[in-house]
């Protein structure tokens, strides 16, 4: 029978909220990294939901190889115009036809990907139109025949189709949480009903330099609803207002020294450079995306933490561990750390071995950093059966992840 080998280890470093510098990213709903890893997203979820509903299971699929092609524009205040389409690729592999006792099942995978990532669009951009704006494309082919025996195999416990790992940590620290709510926020239905001009386009980078917090916001802002640069810059204060509020709440009751938050900073208004969009994403004209370049399972880009740079959008929630175990890694963190009450950081690595059980991970590593005397006996005994525990919880992470209800990136 295969074990996991548990190893739980002590380190020696400073928690990051007490590093001097500390750097925290986060791309928002309309960033174009953002939009491709939820398209490649959405292509998987509506995959496995026909699957499941057809086969009985999820069959083997990775769809993590997604490119966003940026479109053009042509915009002004108080209006605009998109010239030309943005192009969204969804790459990759899937099982497309299926034999059963009756002949060959082809399975519709355009159209259903397609009507997902449309819905996707519809549901979270308020000027974007996937019929006007944007031109879905699908290069799926099938997957080897070795691998598709692996993930497709009736076993209770699915086999990692991959040799990968996943990594989680906990608690967040002040920035990150600050990150994290400012986007959330400005990209919320109640800030874009009293902001309407502020577009879904919203990237958040916060530093922290000793006890001073800088937030950087670059929030696209609606041009057919900005009539000129005094309203413009109007819209600016409000996002910038509404960042420092939630900064401010979020460290109340930590000492710090002050907080600085700047919106659209390379704006030049004297030369006509501002940041306006039709549609509310630069994805329009200004830039384009890559599935796996935005945000880890956390939602956040980490440089001060141990972080994978596993794609987890797109991949087969039953046996993709890039997938599977970075949710799991945070979910054991997140539960050693609240639970044991001892600790003031942990980070939990997961590494498979292609065809392996995922239930099985060849290693958990589990790290931690005390500031305080601790009893390590006791603390390794718990963190190990919090470990377990998760990790045989593989399918309700699966179950989650399909009904999107497990954050990702």
């Amino acid at each position: 029978m295969q074990k996991s080998s548990i190893v739980i280890e002590r380190i020696s470093r400073l928690p990051v909220k007490d590093q001097h510098v500390e750097l925290v990213e986060r791309k928002g709903l309309g960033h174009p990294d953002y939009i491709i890893d939820s398209a490649c997203e959405a292509a998987s979820v509506s995959l496995s939901r026909y699957y499941l509903e057809k086969f009985g299971q999820v069959l083997h699929h990775n769809l993590d190889k997604g490119l966003l092609v940026g479109g053009r524009s042509n915009v002004w205040f108080g209006g605009g115009v998109v010239e030309e389409p943005i192009h969204i690729i969804i790459a990759g592999r899937a099982t497309i036809e299926v034999s059963t006792a009756s002949g060959q099942v082809k399975i519709p995978y355009r159209e259903l990907i397609e009507e997902e990532v449309k819905k996707f669009i519809d549901e979270n951009f308020r000027f974007l139109d996937p019929e006007e704006h944007v031109v879905i494309e699908t290069k799926i082919r099938m997957g080897s025949a070795d691998l598709r025996k692996i993930v497709n195999n009736p076993d209770d416990v699915p086999r990692a189709n991959d040799t990968s790992y996943g990594v989680g940590y906990a608690p967040l620290s002040p920035l990150e949480k600050i990150v994290y709510e400012v986007e959330r926020r400005i990209n919320s239905r109640s800030f874009k009903g009293k902001v309407p001009e502020s577009g879904e386009d919203c990237k958040v980078m916060g530093l922290r330099l000793g006890r001073n917090y800088i937030i950087t916001v670059a929030n696209s802002i609606i041009a057919p609803l900005t009539p000129d640069l005094d309203h413009y810059i109007a819209v600016k204060e409000e996002i910038k207002e509404e960042a420092s509020r939630i900064a401010e709440k979020v460290l109340a009751g930590e000492k710090y020294d002050g907080i600085e938050a700047h919106v659209n900073a390379a704006d030049r208004p004297e030369e006509g450079i501002v940041y306006l969009t039709v549609t509310g994403t630069s994805a329009e004209s200004g830039d384009d995306g890559n599935t796996g370049r935005g945000n880890r399972v956390n939602g956040l880009i980490t440089p001060n933490r141990q972080m994978s740079l596993e794609a987890t959008a797109g991949k087969n929630a039953r046996a993709h561990v890039g997938k599977l175990y970075n949710v799991m890694a945070r979910q054991i963190a997140e539960r050693i750390y609240q639970e044991s009450g001892k600790v003031d950081e942990v980070y939990v690595r997961l590494l498979s071995q292609i065809g392996r059980p995922v239930d099985k991970p060849l290693v958990i590593s589990i790290q931690y950093v005390a500031v305080d005397d601790i009893d390590e006996r006791s603390f390794a005994y718990e963190a190990a059966e919090i470990a377990k525990e998760e990790v045989g919880k593989f399918s309700g992470i699966e179950k989650l992840i399909l009904e999107q209800k497990a954050l990702i990136f």
